[in-house]
């Protein structure tokens, strides 16, 4: 048994927790501690942090998730000022072997390792995630991630994507307008434009406008809250449409990869985890013309983990030094 450090640095948050693996699974993981990038300006100073909140040193083995794409010799995050280095981590972190990831490949790594009871079912054959195959893993939260998690012979393999990054493609006339005025605001409109944490504040304004509407909730921390607790129609309307354009999105990305089972993550996914089940998402995953049929089969789950992040960093590490 081994012990690593498993990080997970998102656009607002590193977490940061002490896990133990064994023959390629992690065995268990200590509790996480979270600080926000915008107080620290470096991840070598989190990483000092966070040793600080700890009795004993820190194990000299990490898994490390990053919100960006893991190539080359910078590393730099679409939603956090941090510029990582790789070839500097073992001297500015004291560590002697780590494992870099993707923050959703990570997360892909976490749904290859949690048991069923951390699996909510949404839509589809309510079954458990096919043991061989192709999982796609998706979820808003400050971004839109995606990943592809490949089953087969009883191990498993992550591809790391940028699919949150793919084309918005309206599919009504309400999401043509939407397509149309947030075009005006940024010239392409990717799909994290409107499924994501910010995504929420541009539905709503455009929707505003649509009806005429004052844009009363400046903060977006607090139009989440108005928009899940139904207290001001133009935000409900925002999320209504949020979730649809999540089941149109995460079902073209199942396509896409061919996917045998779907698992929605994120840290708002998980907060939209009993409002999803009554939303339009299973309709307009399922609307895919002639494959309308076989969509309608495969299985959707919710990870209900409270830190996938973490675990699947621990997880990439073991998958890796499986000994």
């Amino acid at each position: 048994m081994q012990e690593v450090v498993a990080v997970d640095i998102g656009g607002t948050h590193a977490r940061f927790a002490v896990a133990k693996i064994a023959d390629g699974r992690v065995t268990e993981l200590a509790p996480g501690v979270k600080l926000r990038t915008s107080d620290h300006a470096s991840l070598a100073l989190a990483w000092r942090k966070f040793a600080q909140t700890q009795k004993n040193p820190l194990p000299r083995r990490a898994g490390i998730a990053i919100a960006c794409p893991i190539q080359g010799n910078i590393l730099k995050m679409t939603n956090n000022p941090w510029v990582i280095q790789p070839d500097n981590l073992k001297h500015s972190l004291g560590l002697d072997d780590f494992v870099l990831i993707n923050d959703f490949g990570a997360v892909a790594h976490a749904v290859a390792q949690v048991d069923d009871a951390h699996l909510k079912h949404l839509c589809g054959s309510d079954g458990p995630l096919p043991e061989t195959g192709s999982i796609t893993v998706v979820g808003p939260g400050t971004g839109f991630g995606a990943a592809c998690l490949l089953r087969q012979s009883g191990r498993y393999d992550v591809i790391e994507t940028e699919g949150g990054h793919i084309d918005f493609a309206p599919l009504d006339s309400v999401e043509d307008r939407i397509l149309t005025e947030l075009r005006g605001r940024f010239t392409r409109v990717s799909a994290e434009r409107v499924v994501s944490g910010p995504g929420l504040s541009n539905l709503y304004e455009v929707i505003a406008e649509m009806h005429g509407a004052p844009v009363s909730i400046r903060h977006n921390r607090e139009l989440w809250d108005q928009a899940i607790f139904g207290n001001d129609d133009i935000a409900a309307a925002a999320l209504e449409r949020f979730c649809l354009s999540l089941g149109s999105i995460s079902g073209d990305l199942a396509l896409a990869h061919g996917a045998q089972g779907v698992v929605i993550a994120g840290g708002i996914g998980l907060r939209l985890a009993d409002h999803l089940p009554h939303s339009g998402f299973a309709e307009r995953f399922i609307a895919k013309g002639r494959f309308e049929t076989m969509m309608s089969r495969i299985p959707v789950k919710i990870i209900t983990h409270e830190e996938p992040g973490l675990l699947g960093a621990a997880a990439a590490y073991a998958n890796r030094h499986p000994a």
